[in-house]
């Protein structure tokens, strides 16, 4: 009886023994899938956050009493500090899941198994050339390693980052929580981290051979090297250097000026509307109240086809469409492109920091940047004002542009970009170099070029001559 009963006992106690290894062994494995899954989601929430397009950030922010949205927007306000939280947490998990896979397979494999399978391996295997206790560390850390790498690459990084490419808003809202709390966890390591980023990033640009303004340049002299001298290759390289310099310009330094825009009042009547469409031969006409600097709307004038035989006082307004585009003058044309592509219109309005109306860009003058002057048949031969009088030797109206001036001058759109300030026209150029608007006959020498006052008035340059000075010569 007494045998029996501490029979009974050692059953029991291998029956707690095998019970406590067990729910170890279980413990440790969803611990290693939970951490799985953290790498999974924080590696999806950097692809999420960095793919959001420009629709889905404009989504956020006209929604103001979405919390969540907020969230978003206050994270990707800071991408260098985001991108350092995520990363630290991520190799955090990533050295969390080596210890307890290491834990785990200790359990699977008991050191005991690990040695005879060292020791049949240095027996058959490697004989000789490593002691068993070496080759059982070296299994190991083998198995660890491959195991952690499998279902670190599979399940927390690759699959993760698929799903979070493909829904990256929907990642984004679901850790926009996390993230959060993360970063103010991590802010002050976040923050040494981004400023050791910083300082090194300076010391790399600072030990450069070369910078970025000069860069441009260096592509205009290997496109002059790489084209032949016949016409069409010239135009090539024309392209080419429009391409280049396409997101350096602005929107003042192509739009038409306010003094040359061709707009419409919206009290007058239709016989003169009509006489003004006739006159200016536009597809497309601004249309203001009062004055120019409160601009209504823009009237296309394909709407008026039908409408043509009505009387003077017709209700033409009505045709107006009011989707309207105000800019600043300092936007990048390249960024008003796929405002155009994005909100599907052919004209904006450019204004001031005042709010006062400067002129009008309309995608034709921003595809002219790129392709060069595009002529339809209601447009005269050559767009830009100017009379050759020699070679070497022209005369332009104040107005035109400074990247025309070049064009025709044959010298880089560049060119006078060292002294040209915030002037975008030939007769601004001169105001700016002399601080006043000169009187008729005033000559001024600009680089290589003699510059000469044809015509002026109180309020503006009309007409300027200029002479090459090494043609000249």
């Amino acid at each position: 009886m007494e045998t029996e009963s501490s029979s009974i006992c050692l059953m029991f106690n291998s029956f707690i023994l095998l019970t406590a290894i067990d729910w170890t062994f279980v413990s440790y494995t969803v611990l290693l899938m939970i951490l799985i899954g953290l790498s999974g989601v924080i590696a999806a929430s950097e692809i999420a956050y960095f793919s959001l397009s420009p629709s889905h950030i404009r989504m956020l922010e006209e929604d103001e009493k979405d919390e969540t949205a907020k969230k978003i927007l206050q994270l990707r306000s800071k991408p260098q500090l985001l991108l350092a939280t995520i990363l630290i947490t991520n190799n955090l998990v990533n050295v969390a899941m080596v210890i307890v896979s290491q834990i785990v397979l200790s359990q699977v494999i008991s050191e005991n198994e690990m040695a005879h399978i060292g020791q049949w391996m240095h027996d058959y295997i490697f004989i000789g050339l490593f002691t068993p206790e070496q080759l059982a560390i070296g299994l190991n850390f083998f198995i660890t390693i491959i195991l952690v790498t499998f279902m670190l690459l599979l399940f927390g990084e690759v699959g993760p980052k698929i799903y979070a490419n493909v829904n990256n808003l929907k990642v984004a809202r679901f850790m926009a929580s996390p993230l959060t709390f993360l970063n103010f966890v991590f802010a002050p390591l976040s923050s040494i981290l981004v400023m050791w980023g910083n300082r090194i990033e300076n010391n790399v640009t600072r030990n450069r051979t070369y910078q970025t303004g000069t860069s441009k340049e260096d592509l205009d002299h290997a496109i002059e090297l790489t084209v032949n001298e016949n016409e069409a290759a010239m135009q090539d390289a024309e392209l080419l250097k429009g391409i280049v310099k396409f997101g350096d310009m602005s929107a003042r330094q192509v739009m038409k000026p306010r003094v040359d825009v061709a707009a419409v009042e919206k009290d007058v009547n239709f016989e003169e509307l009509l006489k003004i469409v006739n006159d200016s031969g536009y597809s497309r006409l601004p249309v203001y109240e009062y004055d120019f600097d409160k601009i209504i709307g823009i009237l296309y004038v394909k709407d008026l086809i039908g409408y043509t035989n009505e009387a003077s006082d017709f209700d033409w307004f009505q045709l107006v469409r009011s989707n309207l585009l105000f800019i600043p003058e300092t936007k990048k044309i390249d960024d008003l492109l796929r405002d155009f592509q994005l909100k599907r219109l052919h004209m904006a309005i450019v204004v001031d920091e005042f709010g006062g109306t400067l002129g009008i860009v309309t995608l034709e003058d921003i595809m002219e940047e790129v392709i060069g002057e595009i002529n339809d048949e209601t447009d005269i031969d050559d767009d830009i004002d100017y009379v050759k009088l020699s070679d070497g030797n022209y005369i332009f109206e104040g107005k035109t542009l400074l990247n025309d001036v070049c064009r025709i001058l044959g010298e880089k759109t560049s060119y006078f970009d060292d002294i040209k300030g915030n002037a975008d026209s030939i007769g601004g150029l001169i105001i700016e170099l002399l601080g006043h608007i000169p009187k008729t006959e005033k000559e001024i020498n600009i680089k290589d070029l003699k510059v000469k006052v044809v015509a002026a008035t109180s309020r503006r340059l009309e007409k300027v001559n200029i002479k090459v000075n090494s043609i000249q010569s």
